[in-house]
């Protein structure tokens, strides 16, 4: 069984773009006949440029190879260009070609996944989902709003969620880490208050920041929220900043969670040792891939670390997530879109399903989905946009903050 075949789904997503402006879906074709998907998370390039850079990675390490040898073929892209050492945009490119190889390889055992990673030790995962607006709420207004961030935190437990994320500071700019305003500290404050007092102690809140703050901010903030009892304080400062996160963590009494920027088991490591974070976030399709992420999650155990998979793209990273975490001891909880995401269900022939608040991993081979090239070709992204995009404009002390999902068609 050799690959021989590659083709590049580039996805735009309808309004308001939960999941990312666009997903990245690779087909990888063996000379058998066998099909396997995967996805690529969050390109550093615009989508046309990150075509033919997995294009590039396929032709140059992973053509004419059996499926089977992903540590070859993941030391021939970690190697690429005598480097040796994490390249986002690289290892971004095979992480979506290495889900693909597993998809395959199911397949050609007539197996899931989670078989093929030492068997499944989790027979239901704890899924958690972003606070999105209700049909009825101001779109805009409802970022910075507690009474509208209340309403949507009981309507979601009220669907069986046991944990939702909220991000109530904003902004996440490309200036850096920055000190939070009061008005951000507030605003902060009041949003957590309200959402906690609407579900009481049926779920548990995950607090994002998207690194928005320098450490002595973050400490600032996480002090002042530490009463709402937060599960996480997500990426509390930029991820390059490991000594800094170290800081917060010693100093801030909510667990710090990072991992959906970093790439390979070298950044997830350094993170480890330096005690920066209890919680990984890896994006299995930057991070290294299905096998790689198993490693990170064997890494963990040994620090006492649980894995709560990060998925803000399409489907099939988040079919990956699935069969990765129903394989792991060390698992948190997988993150969802919603209940599946409202263009993601349609996208795999609605074969996964968040059930109240948890996904049952699919017993069918492979990956357990069914792609639809149909529709993924009849929303072609042409734009030139990327998946997302951080503002140029800094900290606004004067009117306050916003962080707002989606990521509008450009």
């Amino acid at each position: 069984m050799k690959l021989e075949g590659l083709e590049v789904f580039i996805i735009g997503t309808p309004p308001p773009g939960w999941g990312g402006r666009y997903w990245i879906i690779t087909r990888l074709t063996t000379e058998c006949g066998l099909t396997g998907y995967g996805e690529v998370y969050a390109a550093a390039v615009g989508a046309q440029a990150m075509r033919a850079v997995i294009a590039d990675v396929f032709e140059r390490h992973m053509r004419g190879e059996n499926p089977e040898n992903i540590e070859m073929m993941f030391r021939r892209a970690y190697s690429s260009g005598f480097t040796q050492r994490p390249d986002p945009t690289v290892i971004g490119a095979f992480s979506g070609l290495e889900i693909a190889c597993w998809d395959i390889l199911g397949k050609a055992r007539a197996r899931p996944v989670w078989a093929l990673l030492g068997g499944r030790i989790n027979e239901k995962l704890r899924a958690y989902t972003y606070l999105y607006p209700l049909a009825h709420h101001d779109k805009t207004a409802f970022w910075t709003s507690p009474e509208m961030q209340a309403e949507s935190a009981l309507a979601t437990v009220d669907q069986g969620f046991t944990a939702i994320k909220l991000d109530p500071a904003g902004p996440y700019t490309l200036r850096g880490g920055h000190q939070p305003g009061m008005r951000d500290i507030d605003i902060t404050d009041r949003i957590l208050g309200a959402v906690r007092a609407a579900i009481g102690n049926r779920a548990d809140i995950l607090l994002g920041t998207h690194g928005q703050f320098t450490p002595a901010g973050a400490i600032r903030l996480g002090a002042a929220v530490e009463r709402h009892q937060p599960l996480w304080y997500e990426e509390p400062i930029p991820p390059d900043d490991i000594a800094g996160m170290a800081e917060v963590a010693r100093a801030v009494r909510i667990p710090v969670a990072t991992g959906e920027r970093l790439c390979t088991k070298a950044e997830f490591g350094a993170v480890l040792r330096a005690g920066a974070a209890s919680i990984l976030q890896p994006a299995l399709g930057r991070a290294g891939g299905i096998w790689e992420v198993k490693k990170i999650a064997a890494m963990a155990e040994v620090f006492s670390a649980q894995l709560a998979p990060h998925l803000y793209a399409g489907p099939v990273e988040w079919a990956a997530n699935i069969h990765l975490a129903a394989s792991i001891p060390n698992l948190l909880m997988i993150e969802c879109i919603q209940t599946g995401g409202a263009f993601h269900l349609p996208l795999i022939g609605h074969s996964l399903q968040v059930e109240d608040g948890f996904v049952i991993p699919p017993d069918d081979p492979g990956l357990g989905i069914s792609f639809d090239e149909t529709l993924a070709l009849e929303h072609a992204y042409s734009g030139s946009a990327l998946h997302l995009e951080m503002q140029e404009s800094p900290c606004d002390y004067t009117h306050g903050n916003s962080f707002e999902g989606g990521a509008p068609r450009d």
